[in-house]
């Protein structure tokens, strides 16, 4: 039987996403990650081969989790009513993961993108060009059904969370409550305070 190995990339990520909550991409090397993570250095290298890798990898899975977790509260069709529902989600991602949200509000500058392997490069531009194209696509479809226009969807979606998380973040604090409810109130007025659409189940 197999050995289950001790020292995972998830966990040497978790590890390097720790690092960087509490001070920063300066303190994000292979040596601080090992001994975060109470691993040999060796673990760390025979899953990123430099710094950059390593840095690249951070961000990647941190925006893809992000990502993952934003379409499923959104759903298969989205109305206006499930853009508020998702906004509100971004604020307690961030209360809920509040050292991944640094990463993410430090944005992908902060990790050394010009030194990263050239596939993982193309890997980041092809996501993050999805996501923008996704983005738009959705408020234009939901912007077809509703008062609001695709700008003000977007906005919502977005812009607005990000605006008000933003000052808890750069204080390395968790947004509050009341965080979560401004945007609530601000997205609903934004949008026409929509109704939840009633979903009824096949058969």
């Amino acid at each position: 039987m197999a050995r289950t190995a001790q020292h995972t990339t998830d966990s040497l990520l978790d590890a390097a996403v720790a690092l960087f909550a509490s001070g920063g991409p300066g303190v994000v090397t292979m040596s601080g990650v090992a001994r975060e993570a109470g691993a040999p250095s060796g673990s760390v290298y025979h899953r990123f081969p430099d710094r950059a890798s390593l840095l690249a990898a951070m961000w990647i899975r941190t925006a893809a989790r992000f990502g993952d977790g934003l379409a499923e509260v959104l759903g298969d069709e989205p109305d206006a009513a499930d853009v508020i529902k998702a906004a509100v989600w971004c604020v307690e991602w961030c209360r809920e993961h509040l050292a991944e949200a640094a990463v993410l509000h430090a944005g992908r500058s902060a990790f050394m993108p010009d030194a990263w392997p050239p596939d993982l490069i193309q890997h980041e531009e092809a996501a993050e060009k999805a996501r923008r194209d996704a983005t738009a696509r959705l408020a234009r479809s939901i912007a077809v059904s509703s008062e609001a226009d695709a700008d003000e969807i977007a906005f919502v979606l977005l812009d607005l969370p990000l605006a008000v998380v933003r000052p808890y973040l750069q204080a390395g604090r968790p947004p509050t409550a009341g965080a979560r409810d401004l945007v609530r109130r601000i997205a609903g007025r934004t949008l026409g305070n929509p109704r939840p659409r009633t979903r009824t189940g096949r058969g």
